[in-house]
Order: structure tokens, then C-alpha cells, then sequence
């Protein structure tokens, strides 16, 4: 049986003063659980102060992003080795507000992918469609190449070092949610897709799901077969509501 996993991603939100309490209590809901994982992405100026907070206990921590380059000449971005200077575990790669705020295409989310693992960090790989994808009936497609294009560049080996996270674009911030049974159903075809190119692989790797997750749902998606825990966003912000989605994935 797959161990859950609840990873936060604060977006660009926090203050030194009001992520204290925050990563506090983040580090003793961790703490509590038998067997769920627990994990929160904090913008890039917050990455010590979580180090300093969360270092020692059961929490881990990452980014929100990472640049596919190497260090170098490319002002303003972030290299994965420097990432992993602050304890980083996790970076989120090819979030939809990256794709669609950034115009970041498939081959960068690739490269990105590549360039945390080289770092030894494990990516996050978002995958998701939008509204208009999914009433088109596109759904399958959409997510099915945005996958392809992490396993034809990098392989099956690659994506076993990773978490994918299935964020249907429609559900994230709008207050809607996937049902449970249309989660389960593209979680689904996720691990089948995987389980064609390595059914080991398809079994262990944790697959996750984003799009407004909150304490109230979060037992009932989590109950689903491969629905692996949440890619928690605005919830993540309210330590009250996080540690309840925590608990949910600990049941």
C-alpha cells in the first residue's frame, strides 16, 4: 500500500512574522502522524526560515519552482543545487499558473523535471487540464502528453524518483472540486499510462491530487484507489484546515 502524502503550496503568499506559527504548527502535525507524509512549498525567501522551523522533524519542505539551467547568466532564476543548499526535498514542477501565467510549455517542464532530479531533489510533476479541455472531452490527451513528454525525454526510471500531481485547472482557487469519482477516474489512467512503460514503477509512484481540497473533502478523495493525498493550496495557508487534511490522509 502506497503511503499518502499531503504537500502545501503556499503560492506567493507568507510573511516571515506569520509563517512562524504556521511552520510550527505544520511541523507538529507532522510530527502526530503514523504513517502519512507531510510536506509545504514556500516561496524561495522562506526556504530558511523553513529549514530553521522544520529541520529535525518529520516535515519536509521545497519550492514552487526551479529553473531547468545550471548555475549561470539567467537573472532572477533559481538552480536546483541551490535549492537543495537549503534541505529542499521537493520542487514543483509545471504547476498550471507556470504554464499558463509563464507560457511554460511541456519541453521546459521537462527540463525542469531533469534538472531537480540531477539535484537530488524529487519533482512534483503537475499535470492538468482546463475547463474548456475537459468539455471538449480532451481530458486524457492533454494529461496523457503532458506525461509523454517526461517519459520519452527522461524514461520510465526518471518519473519512479518522482510525485505526479494531477490538478484539474478548472478546480484550482474556484471554490469547485473533481468528485471523488472524477478524480479516481484520471488518477487512473495516470498509473495505467505509467504501467505501460514500467508496471513497478506505476505501482509505487504517488500520485496526488490538487484543485481546492479542503478538510470537508479530503477523507472522501482520499478514499479513492490511486488518489496518493493532496497538492494543497489556499487550505495550506490555514494551519487549522491543513492539519485536518493531514489527518484525513493519515486514516
Amino acid at each position: 500500500m502506497r503511503p499518502k502524502l499531503v504537500a502545501g503550496n503556499w503560492k506567493m503568499n507568507g510573511s516571515l512574522a506569520a509563517n512562524e506559527g504556521l511552520l510550527r504548527s505544520v511541523r507538529a502535525t507532522a510530527d502526530a502522524l503514523r504513517s502519512a507524509g507531510c510536506a509545504v512549498c514556500v516561496p524561495f525567501p522562506y526556504l530558511p526560515q523553513a529549514q530553521a522551523i522544520l529541520g529535525g522533524g518529520k516535515a519536509l519542505w521545497g519550492a514552487q519552482d526551479v529553473s531547468e539551467h545550471a548555475p549561470g547568466a539567467y537573472t532572477g532564476e533559481v538552480a536546483a543545487a541551490m535549492l537543495a543548499e537549503f534541505g529542499c526535498r521537493y520542487a514543483i514542477v509545471g504547476h498550471s499558473e507556470r504554464r499558463s501565467l509563464h507560457g511554460e510549455q511541456d519541453p521546459v517542464v521537462a527540463a525542469k523535471f531533469a534538472a531537480a532530479l540531477g539535484a537530488g531533489l524529487t519533482p512534483i510533476l503537475c499535470v492538468g487540464e482546463t475547463l474548456a479541455e475537459r468539455e471538449n472531452g480532451v481530458t486524457e490527451a492533454v494529461v496523457g502528453r503532458q506525461l509523454e513528454a517526461v517519459l520519452a525525454r527522461h524514461g520510465i526510471e526518471a518519473l519512479g524518483r518522482a510525485v505526479v500531481a494531477y490538478e484539474p485547472v478548472w478546480a484550482i482557487g474556484t471554490g469547485r472540486t473533481a468528485s471523488p469519482e472524477q478524480a479516481q477516474a484520471v488518477h487512473a489512467f495516470i498509473r495505467r499510462t505509467v504501467a505501460g512503460r514500467g508496471k513497478e514503477v506505476a505501482g509505487r509512484l504517488p500520485i496526488l491530487y490538487g484543485g481546492s481540497v479542503k478538510g470537508a473533502n479530503a477523507a472522501e478523495l482520499f478514499a479513492m484507489p490511486d488518489v496518493d493525498g493532496g497538492l494543497i493550496g489556499g487550505a495550506s495557508l490555514n494551519a487549522d484546515e491543513f492539519a485536518a487534511i493531514c489527518r484525513a490522509a493519515d486514516r
